[in-house]
């Protein structure tokens, strides 16, 4: 099997969710001997991944050029997944176009326009809507997501939505949370009394972790802090801004450690996970790596969507921020309460998240919708239009951009 994975950037495990994500589908691919490459427009990184581990092929390619004409028609890839919407938008028109017979996947990573619009409701000081979806972000998405022949979605609250409120079939979808190994047994984890202070954890260019890191500067670590004054605070993440490195002050215990080498590590050592996060969508990389490691977390109902369904959550949900900073000082001396709640992430963990369950799942479907590609399209009418109309629009768009390059990069003689 033949696979493209089309990226809006290089994956980066140790900065984002979705750097793990799709490390796990990569690692998924490549444990069925699938040929794979990795293909983006974006510049490499320094934090990027070591795909040659994998045997994956990486290409550069370009944006609004018709040297990818080229490329894929030569490859003729059996699936190209893009990596967000966006990738859709710019590459799904050439993909159809020059290799018609391959299987388009999107992987949203979450929904982009259910955190945008949470967002905007947020800072309107109103609760969301669902009419705050119909924005030109969420029509694009959406438009994006049935257009191809299936959808990897990670929330089941958002692949529930896609379907109610967006009439995506079912058949075009499919809910595939994070693909994890099996969790550590709780002995093997470090204990409550060799740990010590908070952590939070995020890249800080997603805008809802760097509203957590301000809400816990000014709203929640000063009441924590007047009532546990020896703690402190750690603040991890990738590619913090000045802004953000400003607020370093250690004589209140408020710590901006920046990018951590290794994620797992720094979370093991804390005590208490903090993710007081107001908006977004997905679900949350930073709470599952608290789990996997043991370290029960404090977080909002928006932090916890999606993640434990029926079991018991491993730390406290609320969106009261009283009972927020009231549940983080008394978890933090309750050794008892502490370990229980270890083991409820424990749990979550086996119960939701395991490799061994999803990664037959994802290959199967994959296998099944190739075979089903052509009738599944068929029966997609509003596929069929969207494509149809959209993706011309898109095409004209392109090559005027293209055109437009061309025109730019000429030399011009003088009269």
């Amino acid at each position: 099997m033949q696979v493209l994975v089309i990226g809006y950037v290089w994956p980066e495990p140790n900065s984002s969710a979705a750097g793990s994500r799709m490390m796990q589908l990569l690692q998924s691919f490549y444990n069925q001997a699938w040929h794979i490459t990795f293909a983006s427009p974006a510049q490499l990184s320094d934090h990027m991944a070591d795909l040659s581990q994998l045997n994956i092929q990486q290409d550069q390619i370009e944006l609004n050029s018709d040297t990818f004409d080229h490329y894929i028609a030569d490859k003729k890839p059996d699936i190209v997944i893009f990596d967000r919407f966006m990738m859709e938008e710019q590459f799904g028109w050439r993909v159809e176009k020059f290799s018609p017979d391959s299987l388009r996947v999107l992987n949203t990573e979450d929904l982009h326009s259910l955190r945008q619009a949470r967002h905007n409701a947020l800072k309107a000081q109103r609760e969301f809507q669902l009419t705050d979806l119909y924005s030109e972000q969420g029509i694009r998405e959406i438009a994006a997501i049935h257009r191809c022949d299936l959808t990897l979605m990670i929330s089941e609250f958002e692949t529930q939505l896609l379907k109610d409120k967006f009439h995506v079939p079912e058949t075009h979808l499919m809910h595939l949370p994070f693909m994890l190994d099996t969790p550590t047994e709780v002995e093997e984890l470090v204990a409550f009394d060799q740990r010590q202070h908070f952590i939070s954890i995020g890249n800080f260019r997603h805008a809802p972790n760097w509203d957590a890191v301000l809400q816990l500067k000014t709203q929640i670590w000063p009441k924590i802090r007047q009532r546990l004054p020896q703690a402190e605070l750690h603040i991890y993440g990738a590619y913090p801004p000045p802004k953000a490195t400003q607020l370093h002050n250690p004589k209140q215990g408020f710590h901006i450690k920046g990018w951590a080498e290794d994620a797992k590590k720094v979370m093991a050592s804390a005590r208490i996970c903090l993710a007081p996060l107001r908006f977004g969508a997905g679900i949350k990389g930073k709470l599952v790596e608290a789990m996997e490691v043991g370290t029960p977390s404090i977080t909002t109902h928006v932090g916890a969507e999606s993640m434990h369904g029926e079991w018991p959550w491993n730390g406290i949900i609320t969106d009261d921020m009283d009972e927020f900073i009231h549940a983080a000082v008394s978890l933090y001396e309750d050794q008892q309460s502490w370990q229980l709640l270890q083991k409820n992430g424990l749990q979550i963990l086996q119960a939701r998240y395991q490799a061994s369950e999803w990664e037959g799942k994802l290959i199967n479907r994959l296998t099944r919708q190739i075979q089903l590609k052509t009738p599944l399209r068929q029966q997609h009418f509003l596929g069929l239009m969207l494509r149809h109309h959209s993706l011309k629009s898109t095409q004209y768009m392109s090559q005027w951009i293209e055109l437009k390059n061309k025109q730019d990069s000429s030399p011009r003689t003088s009269d």
